[in-house]
């Protein structure tokens, strides 16, 4: 399939997201197609566990994003769908095994894996998509392609364990808190970009370019999701509103909040994040901690610097449909804030 032929024109009318979504409408539906035939498993609980998670209405952002960056680089091939969905693959298991870890209830709008199945089971099945992600991606025949998500995938683990290590510590820094994200969302992000160009043959500018852009669109989505967590709007968007402040989780609205509080707030983030316990009306109390302090709009602030960088790096790629709903994905990711 040529690249003309695999993009579709856009309905101005949909989200930037759904936009890109169509311009690689038949590119996203193979990758779908793998992603299921992939499930396949003598052991019928893999693929009903997998599947409550991969089909409960996720974005597919990742995979999006290497079907994007392949296809504005020229790429005229198919080996882009199994990159695409060993990304996928990758993601979810990394939410399977976070949500276990965070004791999570809610996972899109739904009971969380490991509420229905169990701890072990979301493990277990978690390890069993990462397996298959490097299946598939030795399936693609680049060591080079192979060597950016199996080297991120082992960063994200890091920083699985370095949010372990911040939790219930008040003493995180803000640049604590960024190699958290950078190792747990914009690594992804990244390579998920890049790996698209560099299958595509890419010159160098553009792989380098699209790298950027997946990183700094990244950790802008982490900034605008922790922001989410202290706001009514997280409800709309199927998560738990305050899952990271029970979870005691220091995430940049608290690391803020927290410097600039007075001697009783102080006390109560002592109470609430290192000492415990939590009462009822705690997390109303938080809410308003971060507004007024200014946390809230902060961090949407450094998300928005982010977004700038983001856009600045799609410098080097030609001009089309698909780098104008980039540059627009790029701004949806604030608009979910506001």
């Amino acid at each position: 399939m040529s690249t003309a032929e695999a993009l579709k024109v856009p309905d101005t009318a949909l989200s930037p997201v759904d936009r890109l979504h169509a311009l690689v409408a038949a590119d996203m539906a193979a990758t779908d197609r793998a992603i299921h035939d992939r499930l396949g498993s003598a052991v019928s609980l893999i693929p009903d566990l997998a599947t409550h998670l991969i089909d409960s209405g996720g974005k597919r952002l990742r995979p999006l994003l290497t079907l994007a960056a392949a296809r504005i680089c020229g790429y005229g091939g198919d080996r882009h769908v199994r990159l695409a969905a060993a990304v996928e693959f990758i993601h979810t298991a990394t939410l399977l095994h976070d949500d276990v870890v965070d004791a999570s209830e809610l996972r899109r709008g739904k009971l969380a894996a490991n509420l229905v199945w169990g701890t072990k089971p979301s493990i277990l099945v978690g390890d069993f998509l990462f397996s298959r992600a490097f299946q598939l991606m030795v399936e693609t025949g680049r060591m080079d392609v192979l060597n950016i998500l199996a080297g991120a995938s082992a960063i994200i683990a890091e920083g699985e364990v370095l949010q372990l290590k911040s939790a219930n510590n008040l003493k995180t820094t803000e640049e604590d808190y960024l190699r958290v994200i950078e190792a747990k969302t914009a690594t992804l992000f990244s390579a998920s970009a890049e790996s698209g160009a560099l299958l595509a043959g890419a010159p160098a500018e553009q792989i380098a370019g699209l790298k950027a852009y997946g990183y700094n669109l990244g950790i802008a989505f982490q900034l605008v999701d922790d922001a989410l967590d202290y706001s009514g709007r997280a409800a709309q968007m199927g998560k738990s509103v305050g899952d990271d402040f029970r979870e005691a989780k220091v995430t940049l609205p608290v690391i803020l909040a927290f410097g600039r509080a007075d001697e009783e707030a102080r006390t109560f983030w002592k109470r609430t994040i290192e000492d415990g316990p939590q009462h009822e009306a705690d997390l109303k109390r938080a809410i308003a901690y971060v507004e007024e302090t200014g946390a809230i709009a902060d961090t949407r602030d450094m998300a928005h610097r982010y977004v700038g960088a983001a856009r600045d790096a799609l410098a080097p790629l030609p001009s089309g449909e698909i780098r104008d709903c980039l540059l627009q994905v790029a701004d949806f990711s604030l608009g979910r804030a506001s």
